[in-house]
């Protein structure tokens, strides 16, 4: 892979700390939920923060798979990511599970799939989490 942008975060405390970026655009106090454990509070947690950046990605891949079909799609399309966190089924330690709901006002149902489809095959958060 041709890197084409990379950028560092680091974090300290780990779920009750703080994180932030080398180019100092985001930095986010962190605090555990409290059904993990912790107090919740202020802080974010790192399943906000994935949710948030794959419903941006995914729907940045939808716009490229509507460009490449030719297919208008309205300025108020979202797409609304649910991360899930808890223990992994028959193993160790905890696991992930995301569901991705995409609104696509006026595009027709057919369409509107071969749309999420073709974004899934072009969104790297698509990538990184395929057959996990």
């Amino acid at each position: 892979m041709r890197v084409l942008y990379e950028i560092q975060a680091t974090a300290i405390g780990g779920r009750d700390g703080a994180a932030a970026t080398s180019d100092g655009a985001l930095r986010v106090d962190l605090a555990i939920p409290r059904e993990l454990g912790g107090p919740g509070g202020e802080g974010a947690n790192p399943e906000q923060l994935f949710a948030l950046g794959y419903a941006a990605c995914f729907l940045t891949a939808i716009r490229e798979a509507a460009s490449e079909s030719q297919t208008k799609i309205a300025p108020d399309t979202n797409v609304t990511a649910t991360v899930g966190i808890g223990p992994r089924d028959g193993g160790d330690g905890l696991a992930l599970s995301v569901a991705l709901m995409i609104d696509l006002p006026g595009v027709a149902r057919e369409t509107a799939q071969s749309l999420v489809h073709r974004a899934h095959e072009i969104c790297p958060y698509s990538h990184a989490t395929r057959g996990t």
